[in-house]
């Protein structure tokens, strides 16, 4: 990259500290303002948030779609609109007039400290930005040539420094632009590479057969495991928080149902130009490389830096988002709670923060592939906490809270057991995917618990 290209991400860098440390209306030491903005979101901004958090994947769908092509549509696309369907029409109301903070406030109110521990645990888990971490030092080193280590290492720090101060309002504030510049960066490099490559039909004469097959070669069992990891929309963090910093339960719902048209269109600009990457670029070594080595290829001066901006917009608006979640809920629902509710919440939100922040670094050096911490982090979230979140807004499907508690420990402990075994044997165990056995064992236990309550009811 050039000094046009470097000077433009630094630009877009500049704005993203500016945006998320000026001042507000409202101080942000208040709990309520530091944590969910003083629940003041309107529609257009419920909107914007969630859309920016949703696609910080974006060099997992460029690896996926190099690999695999069009399934990535049906794989990391369709799975996700039905997960935020299913929230907006079960749960986005409910959440808005439950008037909490978390997804842990929901367990321990619905359940007592022993699901609720269990619960903070998982979602403490699932909020660890690991793989976007990962992928935003890839790009770094990419741009600078520095060891990928350090690339990780500082693009935490860059983030932590912005969305510590003022909590969930920085999250918000920065959106706007993350937003603007995830989808214009794309919109700017596909019609080059339709320019340059050709039509669709280029794309099939260049790209293997499987490439336009609905699995993409994976196979049904690995593709329909999706749909049930897609799951996790209903038990996402992020979901959750936005819904509690809506303005009502209608802005809630509609904010999702929204979001669900903006997912498409972006799947729609990135499937395509990772289609392109592969037409263009069949010999690269990781497809995780395939957007930024498709943009060097193609853009001039400025327009590459514009481009890499974009996805770094993209990805930066889901660490941030993440690892706030993720230090709210160490320092919040995990430190603050032990400590009998007497404990500084800010404070440890902020020690958590920092806390996360280091953990996830370190988890993305050790790792290589984005897909494969989404399919493992995912499984397991998605078999702990759906259950028992079903029953704190469905009271006729709620367990009784010791039954909650130990199956939420079961479940989870298989799931993750069923992910490590996969890893290493490469193949899942009895042929069995980790989601299919984790949400099998959830949904015994919670049977199990529900009947118990029921027993208790009547006598």
């Amino acid at each position: 990259m050039g000094p046009l290209d470097l000077g433009v991400v630094a630009a877009y860098l500049a704005a993203t500290v500016w945006l998320g440390i000026r001042s507000t209306r409202r101080p942000a030491e208040r709990t309520e303002d530091y944590l969910v903005a003083g629940r003041t979101l309107s529609l257009p901004a419920f909107v914007v948030a969630l859309v920016a958090t949703w696609y910080g994947g974006v060099l997992g769908v460029g690896e996926y779609t190099y690999l695999h092509g069009l399934s990535n549509w049906l794989v990391l696309g369709v799975p996700y609109y039905v997960g935020a369907l299913l929230f907006a029409v079960l749960f986005a109301k409910k959440a808005r007039l439950s008037a909490e903070y978390t997804v842990p406030d929901l367990l321990f109110e619905t359940y007592g400290r022993g699901a609720g521990t269990v619960g903070t645990l998982t979602v403490l888990v699932l909020s660890l930005p690991a793989a976007y971490l990962l992928m935003l030092g890839v790009l770094l080193r990419r741009m600078t040539g520095w060891d990928q280590r350090l690339a990780i290492a500082a693009c935490a720090l860059f983030c932590l420094a912005y969305i510590a101060a003022r909590g969930f309002r920085s999250v918000v504030q920065t959106k706007g632009l993350q937003f603007a510049f995830m989808y214009g960066g794309f919109a700017l490099l596909l019609p080059v590479a339709v320019w340059s490559a050709g039509g669709w039909s280029s794309l099939e004469r260049g790209l293997p057969a499987e490439h336009f097959t609905w699995d993409g070669g994976q196979g049904a069992g690995y593709v329909v495991a999706w749909y049930f990891i897609a799951l996790q929309t209903l038990v996402e963090p992020t979901f959750y928080q936005r819904c509690f910093a809506a303005k009502g339960p209608k802005t809630a719902r509609n904010g999702i149902l929204v979001s669900i048209l903006f997912f498409a269109l972006f799947d729609g600009l990135t499937t395509i130009t990772g289609m392109y990457a592969r037409a263009l670029l069949p010999g690269l070594p990781s497809g995780v490389d395939a957007f930024p080595a498709l943009g060097e290829l193609l853009l001039p001066a400025a327009l590459l830096g514009v481009f890499y901006a974009g996805m770094i917009a993209t990805i930066m608006s889901t660490v941030d988002s993440f690892l706030f979640v993720g230090g709210v809920t160490l320092g919040r629902d995990l430190v603050w709670r032990l400590c009998g509710g007497k404990a500084d919440q800010l404070f440890w939100t902020r020690v958590g923060l920092v806390v996360v922040t280091a953990v996830s670094a370190g988890i993305a050096m050790a790792s290589e592939s984005v897909v494969a911490l989404w399919y493992g982090f995912y499984s397991v979230g998605t078999a702990t906490l759906l259950p028992p979140l079903v029953g704190t807004f469905y009271p006729s499907l709620r367990p009784a809270p010791r039954f909650a508690a130990w199956g939420m420990a079961i479940s989870g402990g298989l799931t993750l057991a069923w992910v490590l075994g996969r890893q290493a044997a490469g193949r899942p165990w009895l042929g069995i995917e980790p989601i299919y056995a984790g949400l099998a064992v959830a949904a015994i236990t919670h049977l199990a618990g529900v009947l118990a309550a029921r027993r208790n009811v009547v006598n």
